[in-house]
Order: structure tokens, then sequence, then C-alpha cells
């Protein structure tokens, strides 16, 4: 039997299961504003915007990472850490995906409605080579010199490629140093990946990739490994 047919009744359960996910309420979720970080992950114009891999699922959820932002600033976070694609011309990555998001390029640029946001100087922009968020980056280093964080709020672009790797990356970080009253908050409505049908692909040697599908199995996937997953936030 193939799995498409041995995963039916899977499927029904992670469509049940997406479908009942709990609204995240920030005041009561999260304790103390001081131990608190948003992290977002690629919302730049080259997957927002403009450039061959722009999506416009991505565009979609500007507004509600726009209303986090706002809600969580006006609740009293103060740290916001952005960590961005800002590729090299020759990483090996473009024979994986099409060149995009290059250094000093437009695409490699904050989207600017987050950039336009009155408090954006307290924005840290990491840039990254890789859909690692530490791996050949400051992120790491930007931890170790706030030790007294306690709650981790992901949100960005893609669910199952750079947020996957993030929030999975806090996780696991937290189990393997010991770090206690850690916890990686995941509101749905703040995370998604692009879709590519297979008539999409026709022709253009890419592989498909159904948005829908992979976006539900990745937050699955976060949700098995300790990670938080919520359907929306709100205040």
């Amino acid at each position: 039997m193939r799995f498409g047919e041995k995963s039916r009744a899977f499927i029904r359960f992670l469509e049940e299961w997406t479908d009942g996910l709990k609204a995240l309420v920030l005041k009561r979720e999260v304790t103390s504003p001081q131990e608190t970080a948003i992290i977002s992950v690629d919302m730049i114009n080259g997957f927002c915007h403009e450039g061959p891999l722009a999506s416009p699922r991505v565009k979609e959820i500007i507004p509600d990472i726009m209303g986090l932002f706002k809600e969580a600033h006006k609740f009293g976070v103060r740290n916001f850490v952005l960590v961005q694609d800002t590729h090299s011309q020759d990483t090996p990555e473009f024979e994986a995906f099409p060149p995009h998001a290059t250094q000093d390029s437009r695409e490699s640029e904050t989207i600017p409605e987050l950039k336009e946001l009155p408090f954006s100087d307290l924005f840290t922009v990491i840039p990254k080579n890789s859909l690692h968020p530490a791996i050949g980056t400051s992120f790491d280093d930007w931890l170790e010199q706030h030790q007294d964080l306690r709650t981790f709020i992901v949100v960005g672009d893609c669910t199952d490629l750079c947020v996957y790797n993030l929030a999975l990356y806090l996780r696991l970080r937290a189990n393997a140093f010991g770090l206690k009253g850690h916890q990686i908050l995941l509101p749905g409505n703040c995370v998604q990946t692009y879709h590519l049908s297979l008539e999409d692909t026709k022709g253009l040697g890419a592989l498909p990739h159904d948005g829908d599908l992979l976006h539900a199995l990745f937050l699955y996937h976060m949700a098995l490994n300790g990670i938080r997953v919520f359907s929306v936030i709100s205040a």
C-alpha cells in the first residue's frame, strides 16, 4: 500500500488538529515582556514583494506580523531580532533555489512595513547565508548577551524551511543546555510558506511544493518537539 493511502487517517487528523489550534493571548502567555523576544525570520522584500521567490502567501501574513510587533511593543517587549537572508553571490544554496536576496540587493532588505515602524531602532538585524539562523551568524552571540530571555515568539517564512530551523534550534538549544522555563511560541497566522503546484513545475525542473500541506505538517512537527503552536495571537 502506498503511503498516501496509509496516511489518509493521519491527514484527516492533521486537518482537525490545525482547525483546533487555540489562540495565543499575549498578556496571558507572556508574564514578563522584559524576558520576551520576537524573532522574525526572512521578512524581506525577496520573499514578500519582489524577486523569483516572492510569494503572495507570505505577503499575506505581513498585517498580522505588524499587529503582533505593535501589540508586543505596547506591552513592553523591547527585544526584536530580524534574522534575514543576505546571500553571497556564490552560495551553494543557489544550486537548490534560484538566486535570491544577495548581499546589498533590494531583495535582502527588511520589508518597508517593518522598517517604517516608529520603534524600528530597536531591531537587531542578523544576516544569514543559509536556512539556519546560527551557522555562520552572530545569533548565538546575541543569545549569549540576552540570557535573561525566557520566551521567544517566532514569526516569518517559510514554515517548513527557515521558520522550522529557527524554532527548532531555539527549542533544541534550550534542551541541550538545560535552560529551564524557556518557551518557544509560534502563532500560525504569523508564519507561512510558498506554493508551487505540479502544473507550475512542468518544464521548470523544479520540485513541486504543496504550501497548505507542508505548512500544516511542519506546524505539527514543531509541536511534536515542544514548540507551542497557536492559531493566532491577540493582545
